[in-house]
């Protein structure tokens, strides 16, 4: 099965050791320095009950969990903090469980910066989003191949066995991610 990059939404979330550089703004209050991708989300956790949660730690400006076309969970999510020192205090706090399942929080990167040649980024595992049905993980893992070794991949799947549309992908070293523009 060939794998084309367009059936591929990469959302560029720093993931363990990473090195980053070339922020388009340097203001510390701006989204993106205030912003965490949140993975491992229980099915039933909502834009509501994540909020309740985070709001632990700081003031909540935004708080999504993502869904797909039928409306169910994608187990994954987005929260805004209103301070970007909440992050800090998030992140110290680890591990973080809410409704029942271990999260695992990162922060995240916009993908207008992914897409900015002057920003330069290496990581060793990355988040694939916007997965189509069909696709498995070895063709997954052998298109990634050319960019470096692909240790584990791992394609999400619901109870019922069925794709959820992402993935991830932990090289053996650090890879950059400009195979992303």
């Amino acid at each position: 099965m060939s794998v084309y990059l367009i059936i591929i939404e990469v959302f560029l979330i720093i993931i363990s050791s990473s090195t980053y550089s070339g922020s388009t703004t340097n203001d510390p209050n701006s989204e993106q320095h205030r912003k965490l991708f949140i993975g491992g989300l229980s099915f039933k956790t909502t834009d509501e009950t994540l909020k309740e949660y985070v709001t632990k730690f700081g003031e909540v400006s935004d708080s999504l969990v993502m869904k797909d076309q039928n409306g169910q969970s994608r187990c994954f999510g987005f929260v805004t903090f209103t301070d970007p020192h909440a992050i800090d205090e998030f992140m110290k706090q680890r591990p973080h469980t809410l409704d029942g399942r271990q999260i695992d929080p990162k922060r995240a990167m916009p993908r207008e910066e992914a897409n900015n040649e002057e920003v330069h980024l290496t990581v060793k595992k990355i988040f694939i989003g916007g997965i189509r049905d069909g696709l498995n993980d070895e063709a997954l893992r052998a298109y990634f191949e050319k960019f470096g070794h692909v240790n584990d991949c791992f394609l999400m799947h619901d109870k019922d066995g069925k794709t959820r549309g992402f993935a991830f992908l932990e090289f053996d070293g650090k890879v950059s991610i400009s195979f992303a523009n």
